[in-house]
């Protein structure tokens, strides 16, 4: 008789529905490419859609024959920024930023976590290349989004300047990262590439020098106003 009116119970019982909480809209960039974020004007370049301004000159950097990040220079101050692949349920940014600072310290540079505009940055001083005993101050930021992580590198006066990294911060704000839908290992580069009216003009040049290697020093695009 229990087991009857336990099982009778059990029938009976109303059924409990398990909802997964969605994951917040977000409310400042970098963006995904599947949010609604604001208008701007911004550089295509496959995986990453970099904003531009006054005065702003960008570099393409290259792994390889594959271009991999974007180089903002903008007067005394720089930023790189790279786009990876991540895992869907769970960031990266934690595990990279250890590696990080593992690298620098071995290198002879400093290290230390510090809380940013973005959440826990690195702020660090790595060696100088060419200079015995010199170091120069650098950031490195990392933001998580839904299934790619962007990794930020700012140096130069922005480094140490609040007011010269306000104008970089902003960059990385208005940055939107275009994962795509094909699967990719976790911590794999998303691939950027030449905005259309510069591979037009480096196939123009092309037939024109020999041995032609567009990618020698690397790719820029100014925008000087």
């Amino acid at each position: 008789m229990f087991r009857r009116r336990r099982r009778a119970e059990e029938e009976t019982a109303p059924a409990v529905v398990r909802e997964e909480n969605p994951a917040p809209a977000r409310t400042t960039g970098p963006w995904d490419a599947d949010d609604d974020y604001p208008e701007a004007e911004r550089v295509d370049l496959g995986g990453l859609r970099l904003p531009v301004g006054p005065g702003f000159e960008i570099q393409l950097s290259m792994a390889g024959d594959q271009v991999d990040g974007a180089i903002v220079l903008v007067q005394e101050s720089a930023l790189q920024v790279n786009a990876f692949a991540a895992p869907k349920r769970s960031g990266i940014w934690d595990d990279v930023r250890a590696e990080l600072a593992r690298e620098v310290v071995a290198a002879g540079g400093t290290a230390e976590e510090r809380e940013g505009p973005f959440g826990i940055e690195i702020a660090a001083e790595v060696p100088t290349p060419g200079q015995a005993q010199g170091r120069q101050p650098v950031r490195y930021v990392g933001i998580d989004g839904p299934r790619w992580f962007l990794r930020a590198v700012i140096s130069g006066r922005a480094a140490v300047d609040p007011e010269a990294a306000r104008v970089l911060e902003d960059v990385v704000r208005g940055i939107v990262v275009v994962r795509g839908d094909e699967p990719m290992p976790p911590r794999e580069a998303i691939q950027l590439r030449l905005p259309a009216e510069a591979r037009q003009a480096l196939e123009e040049q092309a037939p024109r020098r020999e041995e032609f290697r567009p990618f020698e020093r690397g790719p820029e695009i100014s925008e000087i106003r």
